[in-house]
């Protein structure tokens, strides 16, 4: 549930259209919880975690209406841990999303600012995690599902709906007198009818994380423990991205499919490959109750060297409102004894062996 800030004193200004014509909305989620893991680098773990299900976040969105179906929009959200209070994505103000624009029913919005990328806008929200933990998206969070990092200074197209039909074209400035350091570019195309919902998504980054003040900031990119085969994802000096998703609805179940692909180009020992292939069900037990289940497979390779990772993540979730909600998920998975250790994505640390198992429960608020 929202309200509406703006419009106070609405009585003191002349025409007295100003509260249908603009507003200002407050909103936000809070998510907190208490996860169990049976071995993170050789010892079993308890700990209180943020933002499982969701990110903890608080936000404002606004519009206004110009006239003849032309609206001036913007949002600025911030993230943040809810068990400590810090801000998260680096320590950013607005870390989640800071944009400004114009758009109109007839001819699609055209925004300014940190914004997703068509793979996160189109793709995540066919991948489990959009309904189970963030400990479901793929290794090292790979191909960009769990919002490793976002696009600053970016210009972001998204076209009216056709037929069913939208595109999402962006791009994102580098800032700096080299213009092909630390810019990026993306485009995506989204078709929904009916139970039917399909996407197709590209991006691509140019030395990403090696500025502070590009389209991918160091700050906001990938740590350097994210390795697999001894190759540091945030060394990379190309990164690609691309996906294929889609879901099925028919009666109380949603049937969904995704594959996604990332390529990190590095300086020193070729490229470092992921390929994630995953199947999903979601299903209403009940207008309460949700179940959903998946099954993921990734594939990594390295020059002469390859590996690979299976993933299963499951869970429920019980509403006890409309804003309220509880959970309990659970993960596990299994590397090859080629890449060495499991790491479930969203966890502290890896395990000492090549599985790992999760369990998380926790509760969740929107505002």
């Amino acid at each position: 549930m929202t309200r509406t800030l703006l419009c106070i004193g609405a009585g003191m200004l002349t025409a007295g259209a100003a509260c249908a014509q603009s507003s200002v909305t407050l909103y936000g989620i809070v998510d907190s919880g208490l996860a169990y893991t049976n071995n993170q680098q050789g010892h079993s773990a308890w700990q209180a975690t943020s933002g499982n299900e969701s990110g903890p976040r608080w936000g404002l969105i606004g519009t206004e209406d110009l006239g003849e179906g032309l609206k001036a929009n913007f949002r600025l959200e911030n993230g943040f841990n809810i068990e400590n209070g810090t801000l998260g994505q680096g320590g950013r103000m607005f870390g989640r999303q800071a944009w400004v624009g114009l758009g109109a029913a007839n001819w699609g919005a055209l925004t300014f600012g940190r914004q997703y990328n068509p793979i996160q806008d189109i793709i995540s929200s066919m991948q489990i995690s959009s309904t189970l933990a963030q400990y479901s998206t793929h290794p090292f969070d790979n191909d960009d599902l769990n919002n490793t990092f976002r696009t600053n200074n970016s210009a972001k197209y998204v076209s009216p709906s056709i037929a069913g039909l939208q595109a999402t074209l962006m791009y994102g400035f580098s800032n700096t007198a080299d213009f092909a350091v630390n810019n990026s570019w993306s485009a995506g195309l989204s078709y929904a009818h009916g139970p039917l919902n399909l996407g197709a998504a590209y991006a691509r980054m140019n030395h990403p994380g090696s500025t502070t003040a590009g389209a991918v900031a160091s700050s906001n990119y990938y740590p350097t423990s994210a390795q697999v085969f001894g190759v540091h994802l945030a060394n990379a000096t190309e990164q690609q991205l691309w996906g294929v998703s889609g879901t099925y609805a028919f009666g109380p179940a949603t049937l969904g499919l995704v594959y996604t692909g990332s390529n990190f180009s590095m300086a020193a020992n070729g490229a470092l490959r992921f390929n994630n292939y995953e199947g999903n069900v979601r299903y209403s037990l009940s207008p309460a109750l949700t179940a959903a289940l998946a099954y993921a497979y990734t594939a990594v390779a390295q020059g002469e060297t390859s590996g690979h990772y299976h993933q299963v993540s499951a869970g429920v979730q019980y509403q006890l409102s409309k804003r309220t909600d509880v959970y309990l998920n659970g993960f596990y998975q299994k590397a090859s004894s080629s890449i060495g250790q499991a790491w479930i994505d969203g966890l502290a640390a890896p395990s000492s062996t090549t599985s790992q198992l999760a369990f998380v429960v926790g509760m969740r608020h929107k505002f």
